[in-house]
């Protein structure tokens, strides 16, 4: 059933409508008979042990509906027995007779408000808008139950548009790499879409059902074959609901306690379900820990979605366990921010217009940092769980949710949907026949209408500039227009590798800082082709503290041919500022430096006023003048020569060439 809190309703309003023992709307003896061996039917176990053995009470109520075909009672038992199993066109049918056999049947028109609620389950909007009507024009309805009518009422108007109007959607199974007869679900990428890590529900030696991660690398254009996660990952217990940071080395997921109060592994958490995190060096994998900081409550946390910059997370919040009720809130969207110690701040819940008297479910942030897509029962849809998106406003505020339409959107539960970095391409979970067992993951192309603003990866390695050896450093990276950082992270510490993703089409500078070395600048311009999905590259060769090491000041600009700052050199330079701070007794030389072209005498007067204004500006940050030189080179220190330019063919080669020239340095003169 889709929507568990509109099922428990029916219940109720069900055993409101049918008569008790001895009051029955029959005069058939025998019919009577049937219906009760029926009810009694329903205290014995069925035969697999499961549960009331429904079946059998079926067959009795439907043997009692023969003996009187207008017994009214009888088919309201059918009915709520029938949806015990699953059987709702069957309910639906018995709900339609009763209805066929008395319109009239409840002054408060109960069977009008079930029957809407179930047709609305199945597709039938038209019928459930129709049945759903007719309740609400009923004299003695219950006007408590009227604003979750008007909920069906909208619900089906917009579903009825919205087949009407169908999105292009075409699901392709991902394959026999990833899906098995198991169920697999919650998937999350990589930035550079070449791992998929998701949740395998699998049975245990001991026979017992669990979740356990499972990765799978591309190959060649489709996903190889899942391999489970280390066994300090995979425990005994659910593991559950991932989210890799974007280069994969960051790992966010779900522990809940098991039925002997524990959460595996000697793991320790403070609610029924909790976050935890976990990193890898090289190809190792730590030990997970319960998530630092104020996020984990006694509350359950879960469905943890990373944000690109590696500094917010969202997640779903739902009840202390115990206390969860069919018809109360049950899940909500939260978000936290890193602090600067790498712990959690307390998590704040998304504003109302995301997060409804209902439930929200299965958030996602997109690599873009702004396009968050989530599962809800609360907004208006197709009924029950649909997928919708909400966009994060330059003022900090949430755009109104967008439902992602029909057919991605049905009357089944969707949920578990992960967007491709560059917004071509989606994965999700579905049930949908044809599959390889229960939950499988499918990949379908995103509608332009429904896609986030385009991203694409950058990778590169850290290393020593002089032995090449391999570095662990901290890096970030600022859009130099805003001066955002838009992404904080560090290299990996045996690899030295990094990657990270940057929305396209904007000036950026990379700052890349390790103790005992120079802070380590560029700017580049991420504009890329539409169609183009290749990752821009960038090395980090990082020069020792000592002195004599010089580094150039890539992102410090001027207006052409001028020696005035530009305001997007202060991200840089304030960089410096601080690096000469936490470094009091440290000493440097300002350089300038200009390309060969134009007039000797020009050039070096320009290269001595540029290096000028860049000590002035460290100057007004506070570091002392005795503390710096500067000295404007000209074009007498070339990075490369007039002759190695000569030599190249392309105008754009020799336009870069110059640009090298013209550079400002720092150098270390005392330590």
């Amino acid at each position: 059933m889709k929507n568990l809190v509109l099922t428990a309703f029916i219940f109720l309003t069900a055993a409101c409508s049918i008569a008790q023992p001895g009051q029955w709307n029959t005069k058939s003896k025998k019919a009577i008979k049937y219906v009760e061996m029926g009810m009694a039917a329903t205290r014995e176990l069925s035969p697999d042990g499961s549960g009331p053995d429904y079946k059998t009470a079926i067959y009795w109520v439907d043997k009692a509906i023969e003996k009187d075909p207008l017994f009214t009672d009888a088919y309201f038992l059918k009915a709520e027995y029938c949806m015990s199993i699953g059987r709702n066109l069957d309910a639906i049918e018995a709900y339609r007779k009763i209805i066929e056999i008395d319109p009239n049947i409840s002054t408060t028109g109960f069977v009008y408000f079930d029957l809407a609620i179930l047709e609305m389950s199945q597709g039938l909007y038209q019928d459930a808008l129709d049945h759903a009507k007719k309740y609400k024009s009923i004299p003695g309805a219950n006007p408590e139950y009227l604003p979750q009518i008007d909920m069906i009422i909208l619900n089906c108007e917009f579903a009825i548009h919205a087949i009407k109007n169908p999105t292009k959607f075409n699901p392709v199974n991902v394959g026999a790499g990833v899906n098995t007869a198991d169920s697999e679900y919650f998937p999350t990428l990589t930035v550079d879409q070449q791992q998929l890590l998701f949740t395998r529900r699998v049975t245990d030696s001991r026979g017992f059902q669990q979740e356990d991660f499972f990765v799978s690398t591309t190959q060649q254009g489709y996903w190889g074959t899942g391999d489970p996660m280390p066994k300090n990952i995979n425990t005994a217990y659910n593991e559950g609901a991932p989210t890799f940071a974007p280069d994969g080395r960051t790992l966010i997921f779900v522990g809940c306690i098991s039925e002997r109060g524990t959460y595996g592994d000697g793991r320790r958490g403070y609610g029924s379900c909790d976050l935890f995190i976990t990193q890898k060096a090289g190809n190792t994998w730590y030990d997970p820990i319960n998530l630092p900081g104020g996020v984990n409550t006694q509350n359950w946390e879960t469905q943890p979605s990373l944000s690109a910059d590696g500094k917010t997370l969202y997640f779903v919040r739902g009840p202390v366990r115990g206390t969860g009720k069919m018809n109360i809130r049950n899940g909500d969207i939260y978000v936290s921010k890193m602090n600067e110690d790498g712990s959690w701040s307390e998590a704040k819940k998304l504003p109302d217009n995301i997060n409804t008297s209902q439930s929200e479910q299965s958030c996602f942030i997109h690599p873009d940092g702004k396009t968050l897509y989530f599962s809800s029962n609360g907004h208006v849809g197709m009924g029950g769980y649909d997928l919708y998106m909400t966009t994060l406003q330059p003022d900090g505020s949430w755009s109104d949710p967008v439902n992602l339409g029909y057919p991605i959107n049905t009357h089944n539960n969707e949920n578990s949907l992960v967007v491709y970095a560059d917004g071509s391409l989606a994965v999700f979970a579905s049930d949908r026949e044809g599959g390889l067992g229960e939950l499988d993951l499918y990949e379908f192309e995103m509608p332009v209408s429904i896609r986030p603003t385009k991203t694409i990866y950058m990778t590169g390695t850290v290393f020593d500039s002089k032995t090449n050896v391999k570095l662990g450093a901290q890096f970030r990276l600022v859009d130099l227009e805003t001066g955002k950082e838009m992404v904080y992270s560090y290299s990996d510490s045996k690899t030295g590798g990094f990657l990270v993703t940057l929305p396209i089409n904007k000036d950026y500078g990379l700052f890349v800082e390790k103790e005992g070395y120079l802070p380590y600048s560029v700017n580049f311009n991420l504009t890329v082709p539409e169609n183009s999905t290749e990752p821009y590259h960038q090395d980090v060769p990082l020069v020792m503290d000592v002195v004599g090491g010089e580094v150039t000041l890539e992102n410090v600009f001027f207006d052409l041919d001028s020696y005035n700052l530009r305001a997007v050199s202060y991200v840089e330079l304030d960089k410096l500022a601080q690096y000469l701070n936490d470094n009091p007794t440290m000493k440097i030389e300002l350089q300038g430096h200009t390309d060969t072209q134009g007039d000797d005498k020009h050039n070096l007067e320009l290269s001595h006023n540029r290096a000028k204004a860049v000590y002035e500006y460290l100057i007004s940050k506070g570091i002392p003048k005795e503390r710096m030189t500067y000295k404007g080179y000209g074009e007498t220190q070339p990075v490369v020569t007039d002759e190695e330019i000569e030599k190249m063919t392309t105008d754009k080669e020799k336009k870069a060439a110059h640009q090298k020239n013209r550079r400002t340095v720092y150098k270390i003169t005392a330590i």
